[in-house]
């Protein structure tokens, strides 16, 4: 199967069929492919309010399986969690549909157009890939967006363009990334998650490695200075090497003299090959996101955008869903969420907080799958530590059985040795009660992990 164009791709395949389709990834693969004009049905095993639009703009999603259109469709796309027994899977190769895994088919799309960025690294890919994405709007680039959130300027988490560019956030889990034909990457850290699937952490800076050879000779590779694996990767990559950092002064961008407002936003001086090229201006909380800026500098400097556009793209970033989200406020107390679910993640959220003005912090923390929590359960324990007050709820599995055995009384008894404000509650309920009887005027709450703790925040804030 080989797509040249966005009309060979139609041509060769009308209706398309895709499981899983209620993922972040998904979705937006299938909101393309429609307003490509294809037919395009889904199934997942649960609704959603992203299920929800996808049926509003005319896209049939059925929950549970379909077996129906699983037989008839001209191509089946799945995602990373659908196993070969699922039974639209067993019906799709009976009747000897074409079948294509969800990165391997991003990838033939990163085919189809001349500028595919990709964003990768661990920690920050939603941030910077719609900080990236503000930019090239502002500049009238007229990007297409694939993101891994809901960005409001957006009102989605895709957008459909008609230019050459396609910027992408590339996850690296399962080796994904690796299918793709990049012609810009950024890689913003490299951190020992995805222990599942990588078992050690050599593994993952191999895949990262193997990711920046992708490139070819004229492609950008653009990456953090302050993390020597991914410095070193000017010693690997095949294409033209640019760095940003704070650390290392050899970064070819460089933030200089940080200074932080009230509600934590970052401002700083931007040098390029030590020349300053003005003030940057963040409506975005936290030092880990001066890093995620620069990256988007080093981009959009390499593609011709003038530092103006991109200062401007930059001040009107305030945030995509679930990074650092405000959700609303009751008894003068602040409430955010927030996708943090690794330890590097939460610390990072527990230092931008610092700079914020508030009396006491509560994080409600869901760990999210049984083999990280078991894989990094002592460094759990140290970040979460940082808060005053700490609520755990139950694991959320993911993809998982709980085959270890682990539980979130176990992270507890670890984060006792550091803070002694830490206790487990299973009920969202309970949890909410707990708050409204014990968090004070000028406290701040923030919910933490990639599962369903994202539901509490609007029931503590609900009048």
């Amino acid at each position: 199967m080989e797509f040249k164009n966005i009309d060979n791709l139609i041509k060769s395949h009308k209706h398309f069929h895709l499981i899983g389709i209620g993922g972040i990834s998904m979705s937006a693969i299938a909101e393309t492919l429609h307003n490509w004009g294809c037919v395009v049905t889904g199934s997942d095993r649960v609704q959603s309010i992203i299920t929800d639009t996808l049926n509003s703009h005319g896209i049939k999603v059925t929950i549970g399986s379909d077996l129906e259109n699983s037989k008839d469709a001209d191509l089946i796309i799945y995602s990373a969690a659908i196993k070969d027994s699922d039974p639209e899977m067993v019906i799709a190769k009976e009747n000897n549909i074409e079948l294509i895994d969800r990165g391997k088919f991003v990838g033939y799309l990163t085919k189809i157009y001349s500028e595919s960025i990709c964003i990768s690294g661990t920690h920050g890919k939603t941030t910077t890939t719609s900080m990236l994405s503000m930019c090239f709007i502002e500049a009238e680039k007229d990007p297409t967006i694939h993101v891994g959130a809901i960005l409001k300027p957006l009102n989605g988490n895709y957008r459909i363009g008609n230019s050459e560019y396609f910027i992408l956030e590339s996850c690296e889990y399962m080796g994904n990334f690796l299918k793709f034909f990049p012609n810009t990457e950024i890689i913003l850290n490299i951190d020992n998650d995805h222990l599942d699937y990588y078992k050690t952490f050599e593994n993952i800076v191999k895949a990262f490695q193997d990711f920046s050879k992708l490139l070819e000779p004229k492609g950008l590779l653009v990456t953090n200075a302050d993390d020597p694996n991914c410095y070193n990767l000017k010693n690997i990559t095949t294409g033209r090497f640019v760095s940003y950092g704070i650390e290392n002064e050899n970064a070819d961008f460089l933030a200089k003299n940080i200074k932080f407002n009230k509600d934590g936003f970052a401002n700083y001086e931007l040098y390029k090959n030590n020349k300053s090229l003005g003030l940057i201006e963040l409506s975005v909380p936290g030092k880990h996101n001066v890093l995620n800026s620069l990256a988007t500098i080093a981009v959009c400097v390499n593609y011709g955008i003038g530092i103006e556009c991109i200062k401007s793209g930059l001040k009107k970033f305030n945030g995509a869903s679930r990074r650092m989200e405000y959700k609303g406020s009751f008894n003068n107390i602040s409430v955010y969420d927030d996708y943090a679910h690794h330890p590097t993640e939460i610390l990072a959220t527990a230092n931008c907080i610092k700079n914020k003005k508030y009396n006491q912090s509560w994080a409600i923390f869901q760990p999210h799958t049984y083999s990280r929590t078991q894989e990094l359960l002592k460094d759990f324990a140290k970040v979460l530590a940082e808060f005053d007050n700490i609520i755990l709820t139950d694991i959320y599995a993911a993809r998982e059985i709980n085959t270890i055995g682990i539980t979130s009384e176990d992270l507890k008894k670890e984060v006792l040795e550091y803070n002694k404000n830490v206790r487990y509650i299973s009920s969202f309920e309970e949890i909410v009660k707990y708050i409204k009887e014990n968090a004070k005027p000028d406290d701040i709450v923030i919910t933490l992990g990639a599962g369903t703790v994202t539901n509490i925040g609007p029931m503590i804030v609900d009048k």
